[in-house]
């Protein structure tokens, strides 16, 4: 995809030197993520994880229980919307939720073994399914997608 051709996201022009302008980079960007999410959703059974479960089992998976309020700040969604996330997650077994032993008051959200073996699932069809695509790759292609990578966590971070 030409960035500086990309006109769809309404995004203006680059410059003449070549640099994409910051608006046409964003919008090309938004272009490209939003379509492999997309296809990379699609390919999950209806009734599977929803995004935000998966996000917050790979969470729990990663860095360990923690409250509810936290997840749903570390999520950037509003506590209502992890209540809805984590009742379903529950239900399904996927997490289990017990008292803090320091703060009775509050709960410590934690991923179940069963959460983990149904993450690690949805992982390796994810993967398998973009190392299918990948193949389609030559090896500098796959070079220069791995050096961007660092960029794509840090750009997320900042979001």
């Amino acid at each position: 995809m030409d960035v500086a051709t990309e006109d769809r996201a309404g995004a203006a022009p680059a410059d003449p030197g070549g640099d994409p302008g910051t608006s046409a980079l964003a919008g090309a960007l938004r272009l490209a993520m939003g379509r492999i999410v997309r296809r990379l959703r699609q390919a999950h059974a209806v009734g599977d994880l929803t995004l935000s479960g998966a996000s917050v089992l790979a969470r729990l998976s990663g860095s360990g229980p923690d409250s509810p309020g936290a997840l749903a700040e570390l999520e950037r969604v509003r506590p209502q919307a992890m209540a809805g996330t984590l009742a379903g997650l529950e239900q399904r077994g996927l997490i289990s939720r017990a008292p803090d032993p320091a703060d009775r008051r509050r709960a410590v959200i934690a991923i179940t073994e069963e959460g983990r073996t149904v993450l690690e699932r949805r992982r390796s069809e994810s993967a398998d399914r973009l190392a299918h695509a990948l193949d389609g790759f030559t090896p500098q292609e796959r070079r220069a997608l791995t050096g961007v990578l660092p960029l794509l966590d840090r750009l997320a971070e900042q979001l």
